[in-house]
């Protein structure tokens, strides 16, 4: 669940430090969430994130399962139209994304 916390985190009050000792690459995903408006910086295996009052949708790259999930989920709490490329990597890990996510409300469609 890292990178939907620092998706969550990127919106909340004041600022957040997690501290990521397992996968090497997960911070791949930190540029395309700044990209929406987030203020994010990675400190050697520390994510350092400040929240923002919003973010701005735009089209960015989920890199693998986690990544596209929490940009899925940066892209729901943004302003404006937010996509999601390479997409096909969550389906790898949420069964039913989309759908589970249109079931309670959200504005999402598969492209």
């Amino acid at each position: 669940m890292h990178p939907q916390m620092v998706a969550f985190l990127s919106l909340a009050d004041g600022t957040s430090l997690i501290t990521e000792n397992v996968y090497d690459a997960r911070f791949r995903y930190i540029g395309e969430l700044n990209r929406m408006g987030a203020d994010i910086h990675t400190d050697g295996s520390h994510v350092v994130i400040r929240g923002v009052e919003r973010l701005s949708g735009c089209e960015v790259d989920g890199c693998d399962i986690r990544a596209g999930a929490a940009l899925v989920l940066a892209g729901l709490a943004a302003e404006g139209q937010t996509i999601v490329t390479n997409a096909g990597h969550i389906d790898r890990g949420y069964d039913g994304f989309v759908e589970k996510l249109a079931a309670m409300g959200a504005d999402i469609a598969r492209g």
